[in-house]
């Protein structure tokens, strides 16, 4: 049973990692990258991203970080400016008077802030904000460009509220109640909302939102027949992908996007902590990204390998010339609301035998509501979870090391066992949805 257990460990593992090394192959590179600008603060980093090559890439500020860095298993850039230094003129922007169709960004690779304005800006404006920019630091720079930052209010499933419409954005539940997540500026607490016209049938009720600021809010289910305890994003010609967790993005990241006016489109990630100061109002720590999107995309879903990244914000541009588009990241709304995503997994293929715990401060439901269907976190834990989480199902931590008791070697080897038959089904799912 031991030699068994330590059969099983070589043959998923591989071999181990030499001591102080965590390499690309075998650390997620978001999680990798993560650590290290945490554990060598914000003073000695500029940031970090996935490089082309798939490596996680940090900025640092000298070559002493430099080399610790490169001892980690990750590549660093040496930068003059660092993270301290970024945000800080990100800060002094914030402090300004607002004008409405700007926005900003940090630029990890550049090492710079970029400041946009969009064809609303009148010349006055641009010229205050410039000056701005200029006061902030040499590293700030300015773009116009085309079209304007506008919230994309119109839906991938659209959902009406009798002057106007949304999308879809993700199913999620507190344990109890059934939810839809979607973006914010979509209307206050207290909107009704239908599955097409008012005749089409009540579907829910926004009970809680945040916006401007942040961008989200939530809608309860008043129609319980309307959920079937799924939670799947739709690609089009009657296919889905199941959604199974949420997780933060990385900066070059490549992301996918559906909505009803658009469809399935794909993008990377350019900035993370991203402004814009809608003509609604200033929205804060959004996803910035090369994904299009239009009027009608409004809330709808921002994934990656059947994680939810976010929710469609607003940007410019269109899907025939391109543009920018911004998203409200799913953890921090998943955090503020108390609640988590479903597992849009088949009961069936789930690890059914944990049962879901319930998040932190999630707020109580009303009596007698019915507990939701089939909403069973990832396995794992909350349903929230970080890209590695994910990336980390498809090579385990190299070497079990020594087990002591058979008992412990038999443990071992059903988890290892039940995560490589995870991976095979994930596997199974994207090459028949994605092709």
């Amino acid at each position: 049973m031991l030699c068994g257990g330590l059969m099983v460990s070589s043959a998923v593992a591989g071999e181990p990692t030499p001591s102080g090394r965590i390499p690309a192959d075998t650390a997620p590179p978001a999680r990798a990258a993560a650590e290290l600008v945490d554990r060598l603060g914000t003073a000695r980093t500029a940031g970090s991203w996935i490089g082309a090559d798939g490596r996680p890439v940090v900025a640092v500020t000298d070559d002493a970080t430099a080399a610790e860095v490169r001892r980690a298993g990750a590549r660093a850039v040496v930068k003059r400016h660092s993270a301290e230094d970024l945000r800080a003129a990100t800060e002094t922007l914030a402090r300004a008077p607002r004008v409405p169709g700007t926005a900003w960004a940090v630029d990890y690779a550049s090492n710079q802030v970029t400041v946009y304005a969009d064809r609303t800006v009148s010349a006055g404006d641009w010229s205050r904000m410039s000056d701005v920019a200029h006061r902030a630091g040499d590293f700030v720079r300015t773009q116009r460009t085309d079209g304007a930052f506008t919230t994309r209010v119109d839906g991938a499933a659209p959902i009406f509220n009798g002057t106007g419409r949304c999308s879809v954005g993700f199913n999620v539940t507190d344990g109890r109640d059934n939810f839809l997540l979607t973006a914010g500026h979509c209307g206050p607490v207290g909107t009704p909302w239908f599955r097409g016209t008012q005749d089409g049938g009540r579907l829910g009720t926004t009970v809680a939102r945040s916006f401007p600021g942040k961008d989200f809010s939530l809608v309860r289910y008043d129609d319980r027949g309307a959920f079937d305890g799924t939670n799947a994003v739709d690609i089009g010609q009657g296919r889905s992908v199941p959604v199974i967790g949420a997780a933060d993005p990385v900066v070059g990241q490549e992301v996918f996007r559906s909505g009803s006016t658009t469809g399935l489109r794909s993008g990377r990630v350019t900035a993370l902590n991203a402004t814009v100061n809608y003509r609604e109002g200033t929205v804060s720590g959004l996803i910035a990204t090369t994904v299009c999107a239009e009027p009608g995309d409004s809330g709808g879903p921002l994934l990656a390998e059947g994680l939810a990244l976010g929710v469609t914000s607003g940007g410019n541009g269109d899907c025939t010339e391109g543009g920018m588009t911004f998203f409200q990241p799913v953890t921090s709304a998943l955090t503020a609301l108390g609640v988590r995503i479903i597992d849009g997994r088949p009961a069936a293929d789930r690890n059914t035998a944990v049962a879901p715990s319930a998040p932190p401060s999630a707020p109580p439901s009303p009596a007698g509501a019915v507990p939701p269907a089939q909403a069973v976190a990832p396995p794992g834990g909350t349903g929230q979870r970080s890209v590695a989480g994910i990336a980390g199902t498809r090579r385990l931590v190299p070497g079990l090391g020594i087990i002591g008791v058979s008992l412990l070697a038999l443990l071992a080897v059903g988890r290892l066992l039940t995560e490589r038959a995870d991976r095979g089904h994930l596997r199974a799912h994207y090459s028949q949805h994605w092709g």
